[in-house]
């Protein structure tokens, strides 16, 4: 009997292994079909600082060179293994359920309280001072040079912006100030609790911020947006009715969106029971606002 024991226990474990070497292999497979290009040391003058930024392009595109490519920007790029950009990209163009693309990954450094947030004000605890900047650099600095070197789409409608939580404001604040460049917007449980303080004239005292841009807009900007929150994003709830903060501060901006007049096709809102403010729920995520955006 002890034998046996002995055996089926080795048995189980060797099978063990070789299913998590063959698995480590496939990861190791997929990330080979998308190739990795870094600029190093990428200087902005809007912010005065650099940064190294990642693009990862596409399976085929050293071969189709006459082929240009839709392109996502992506705020928080030195997470992105953490979100899996490489290993979904790879996973979801090999199963054909993404056109090949070009991301962009665009890390942040130790000013990123202030780099990211809305560029009308900070906020009220006097946080995204340089959120203008942030947007300037992303859009008048590195759009143009990733334009020059590899081959993106010049059109809209083939650009995206994407950010989890602070960098989804980020990404939403910059697209709403730059809406002749993106055709797309996704972000993953936003910082849209950002509320100005008590004696702010750029906006209404006290209100939350991307709210109150979006009701000050004259005409609806001509672009799909995606949101996700879960429903364990955070505990707080300040009103007491039941829903978390990051649950209603998105809901209370996509009403505000189609008021101005978004349709429901133009702005999906994902809820994710039981998801996390963490990489592990936003990367199980990630495929869906992909094939969403570009599919």
């Amino acid at each position: 009997m002890i034998d046996f024991v002995f055996w089926l226990t080795a048995v189980l474990t060797l099978t063990l292994i070789l299913i998590i070497t063959e698995a480590k292999r496939r990861r190791a497979e997929l990330r080979t079909t998308v190739e990795v290009v870094t600029l190093p040391d990428f200087a902005s003058q809007a912010l005065g600082n650099s940064r190294e930024i990642t693009v990862f392009l596409p399976p085929g595109y050293a071969q189709d060179t006459n082929r240009r490519y839709p392109t996502l920007y992506v705020n928080d790029g030195q997470d992105q293994e953490a979100l899996q950009i490489r290993e979904t990209l790879a996973k979801l163009c090999q199963r054909r359920q993404l056109p090949p693309i070009i991301l962009v990954a665009v890390p942040t450094n130790h000013d990123r309280l202030q780099e990211y947030g809305t560029a009308v004000c900070p906020n009220a605890q006097n946080l995204g001072t340089k959120a203008g900047e942030y947007g300037r650099f992303l859009t008048t600095e590195l759009i143009p040079a990733i334009n020059q070197q590899f081959r993106t789409s010049q059109n809209p409608t083939h650009i995206g912006i994407f950010g989890v939580s602070l960098a989804g404001l980020s990404a939403f604040d910059i697209a709403w100030n730059w809406p002749d460049l993106f055709g797309v917007v996704g972000v993953m449980s936003g910082s849209f609790w950002w509320r100005a303080a008590e004696d702010e004239t750029k906006m209404p005292p006290n209100q939350l911020i991307a709210q109150a841009m979006v009701r000050q807009t004259p005409t609806k900007p001509n672009f799909r947006l995606w949101f996700e929150a879960a429903t364990q994003d955070e505990a707080s709830d300040r009103d007491g009715n039941g829903v978390i903060d990051a649950i209603q501060d998105t809901l209370e901006l996509i009403a505000e969106l189609k008021v101005l007049g978004f349709s429901e096709d133009e702005v999906v809102y994902v809820e994710v029971p039981g998801g996390r403010h963490n990489y592990e729920t936003w990367a199980q995520v990630f495929p869906h606002f992909l094939r969403w955006a570009f599919g």
